[in-house]
């Protein structure tokens, strides 16, 4: 086993590596290549696997502990991508965004790489972030807003 895929096994690395990739999912193609644009030029790298569509099969159990059934199909789009100092990164995102995928992999390949950490946070993750609570607060307003309180009235003793 060599020192970089003992690297990626870092539990740390692993977390830092989810987070990232869950930002991902949730930001939009838009935001990626904002996001990435700030960083500056993009090091050298190789397409691995280039976009790729299918479909994967949702799983799902009533009430969490039920019996698995297939509950329908989603579509997926995947990538990978390697630097040209050997880090590879993943990615699979939701619906037919092959750009989204092929951004979110170059990302991830980033994401392992220590002297693209900070920058990644700041620039791309940290604007991601805060529309993301912006939206969560939004949500919970309106929310808020159609609550209704239901009270029983007691008649007196009868």
């Amino acid at each position: 086993m060599n020192a970089h895929s003992q690297s990626s096994a870092d539990p740390d690395t692993i977390r830092r590596r989810q987070t990232l990739m869950k930002l991902c999912a949730d930001a939009t193609t838009r935001e990626l290549e904002t996001g990435l644009a700030a960083l500056g030029p993009a090091p050298q790298h190789q397409i691995v696997r280039a976009p790729e569509i299918g479909l994967v099969m949702l799983r799902g159990r009533m009430g969490g502990d039920g019996a698995p059934f297939n509950l329908g199909e989603a579509t997926v789009t995947r990538a990978a991508i390697r630097l040209s100092s050997g880090e590879i990164g993943f990615s699979c995102v939701l619906g037919r965004d092959g750009e989204k995928a092929r951004l979110a992999a170059l990302i991830d390949a980033l994401g392992q790489r220590d002297e693209f950490l900070e920058a990644l946070d700041a620039r791309l993750a940290a604007p991601i972030r805060e529309r993301l609570a912006r939206e969560g607060t939004v949500k919970i307003a309106q929310t808020a807003a159609t609550r209704v309180n239901f009270f029983t009235l007691v008649r007196g003793e009868d």
